[in-house]
């Protein structure tokens, strides 16, 4: 390298150095202080946010609510399923007549006794008399062992309310109450079934049931009979409380087929003074008098009791079993307001029916059996005798008429009314039936075959 290469290159070394000592960055305090400032909020869009945030919990609030409801009872029912019900069954009645005071004497003859002996008899049956007194407190002993069977015995009878709605003049809606006493008489595993007359709740909206502890429940209709004005009422058994299921009892159905009712002490419990909870002694005065209705006939009950003429509840024996369901709709204007009842023997079947939800087969006649003397004098077939027959039933479709009498169905020779009934009950609607009857011609009685179809009655408002 030459020398002016070497003082060249020295130069410009020395210019940068002092190119370099002659800057110096200033430092500038302000520099280094930022100041951070926050995005404006937008209060509109956080309000909206907020209403829609609280509008989808709503939403969701609601449809989990609705699922769970729609879906609970499915669920429940899978893993619990409920139980099947169970048929109702009344055990089957034998006729039983009460023994009179002179059947109980022995046949055989008593041994001849010597007269000191027969002297010795009667002072001892005078000394025992004598020891027999029945006073006052005894009295009231009796009494006292009715009211506490009346007590057991109306742990089976409910008070049924029916709830109507309705507009006064002013077009204000108003719920207007009436009430009936009904019985317990079945439990079929998944509801406790009530019959009760229908008459002065017909037009209900809502049914409710207060049983003997004051504990209510709603009610759901399952069949009504609209010849006797019955229904029997279904309260589920979820609905009601294990307490209560404790206290309650299931009535037990007696007979009134007995031949000796009249005078046979009895007991009415429900509402026979028109007010639920009132009670009634007295006795039967007469059982021989039927309520004939199309495809059936009940026996009436009349007692010496005086109650109401909307007298609703039960006849109990003095073993604590029903005879008979309080009806006063019969009673003639001499009777007044004596209380009078259904035989429950007749009604079994009809309870039967309506609590296993089963419907009657609808023939359509009245009848009778044909007397006695019908039969000897003027040669009148022994049968059933049909006094009256319903428009349009099925017995008119066939061509049936007043005054023929049924000898047969299909196969079951009919000797009495009573056993046409029988056959009509375990019919079902639908069934047909081959009749043969007799009819009055212009010499004697002709037979003729018919062919019936059964229907179901329409259900009447």
């Amino acid at each position: 390298m030459t020398e002016d290469d070497k003082k060249k290159t020295e130069s410009g070394q020395t210019e940068g150095i002092k190119e370099q000592a002659e800057y110096t960055p200033s430092v500038q305090s302000d520099f280094l202080r930022e100041k951070m400032k926050q995005r404006p909020v937008n209060k509109k869009k956080l309000l909206r946010r907020t209403i829609v945030t609280a509008v989808l919990a709503v939403v969701f609030g609601i449809v989990a609510c609705l699922t769970f409801l729609l879906l609970e009872p499915v669920i429940n029912n899978w893993l619990y399923p409920p139980e099947e019900a169970k048929e109702v069954q009344f055990p089957e009645e034998t006729i039983t007549e009460e023994m009179n005071p002179e059947d109980m004497l022995t046949v055989d003859e008593p041994e001849e006794k010597e007269p000191a002996e027969l002297e010795l008899v009667d002072e001892k049956i005078e000394e025992l008399l004598s020891q027999m007194t029945f006073g006052l407190e005894e009295y009231g002993t009796v009494y006292e062992e009715l009211s506490a069977l009346a007590k057991n015995v109306s742990r089976a009878i409910v008070t049924v309310t029916g709830v109507t709605s309705d507009v006064d003049w002013f077009n204000n809606i108003y719920e207007s109450e009436a009430s009936a006493s009904g019985v317990i008489v079945a439990n079929n595993g998944r509801a406790m079934l009530i019959l009760v007359s229908m008459n002065n709740i017909k037009k209900a909206e809502k049914i409710v049931v207060t049983f003997c502890d004051q504990t209510q429940a709603d009610a759901k209709l399952v069949q009504k009979d609209d010849s006797t004005g019955f229904a029997i009422l279904s309260v589920s058994l979820m609905a009601i409380d294990e307490e209560t299921m404790d206290v309650i009892n299931i009535a037990t159905l007696g007979s009134s087929n007995t031949g000796n009712m009249p005078g046979m002490p009895v007991m009415a419990l429900g509402s026979p003074m028109g007010t639920s909870g009132s009670v009634c002694y007295g006795i039967i005065t007469s059982s021989g008098s039927v309520i004939e209705q199309v495809d059936s006939a009940y026996k009436l009950i009349f007692t010496d009791m005086y109650g109401s003429k909307n007298a609703t509840g039960v006849l109990v024996d003095l073993r604590g079993m029903v005879v008979g369901i309080i009806d006063n709709s019969y009673n003639s204007s001499d009777r007044g307001n004596l209380i009078s009842a259904y035989g429950i023997s007749e009604l079994k079947r009809t309870i039967t029916k309506m609590s296993n939800n089963q419907y009657r087969a609808y023939f359509g006649i009245y009848g009778a059996d044909v007397p006695p003397e019908a039969i000897l004098e003027s040669g009148v077939p022994r049968g059933a005798y049909i006094k009256e027959i319903e428009m349009d039933s099925p017995a008119m479709t066939a061509g049936i008429q007043s005054g023929d009498v049924i000898v047969k169905i299909n196969d079951k020779e009919i000797v009495t009314y009573s056993e046409l009934l029988n056959e009509l009950y375990n019919a079902s609607p639908d069934d047909v039936a081959t009749i043969t009857l007799m009819r009055q011609g212009i010499d004697s009685f002709q037979e003729m075959t018919v062919t019936v179809t059964f229907t179901r009655r329409t259900q009447q408002t």
